[in-house]
């Protein structure tokens, strides 16, 4: 089984090492960034420039619901972007630190899976992730394991369903954040291909 997930995570782990390099020529809105030093987290104020350099505990934070892709596609994407030394999230799922690790992380991986909406915990990682994009340009990446951008964009299947027994305050805030996010280039993936 694991050979079917090897294309696609080896097409994706260059891109992703890519998107890496190429996040450092995007402005900041004011913000520059220059390396990707192994300072923790915090800003550096270069003595010689008066705009902070951003550092970055983590290169990619991935987002995704557990029982549709742990054990398939996103084990698979874990190993791959640790073989190539790319330093992914692996923490605690407290609400807190998940915040926290979306904002000092350089990309976003965001795997839709066909109950990803069902967890509000996802759908609050995925408003924080877009909001990340908007404010400190980071890159997010949408990759649609065995559901369609369709579906996500229209809230369409489960999408629908979980949406609206969510709480009212939200609802809004991820049907526009779903329907941002369907529209960034990003993956379509079949499972086992």
């Amino acid at each position: 089984m694991a050979c079917y997930f090897a294309p696609p995570v080896l097409v994706l782990a260059p891109f992703l090492f890519l998107s890496l390099g190429s996040a450092l020529l995007l402005p900041q809105l004011g913000l520059c960034v220059a390396t990707m030093a192994h300072s923790v987290g915090q800003e550096n104020f270069a003595p010689s420039l008066s705009t902070p350099i951003l550092t970055y505990e983590n290169e990619v934070f991935i987002s995704f619901h557990a029982e549709d892709t742990r054990t398939r596609f996103t084990g698979h994407l874990f190993a791959a972007l640790e073989r190539k030394r790319i330093r992914v999230y692996r923490g605690e799922f407290i609400q807190a630190e998940l915040m926290k690790a979306i904002d000092t992380s350089r990309i976003v991986v965001v795997v839709f899976s066909k109950n990803y909406a069902t967890s509000n915990r996802c759908l609050d990682e995925l408003v924080k992730s877009m909001e990340c994009k908007r404010v400190l340009n980071q890159t997010v990446l949408p990759i649609f394991y065995d559901v369609f951008p369709s579906q996500v964009r229209k809230h369409k299947g489960n999408l629908a369903e979980a949406i609206l027994n969510g709480p009212e305050d939200k609802v809004n805030i991820w049907k526009a954040t779903l329907k941002d996010v369907a529209n960034l280039a990003g993956l379509h993936l079949k499972p086992y291909r």
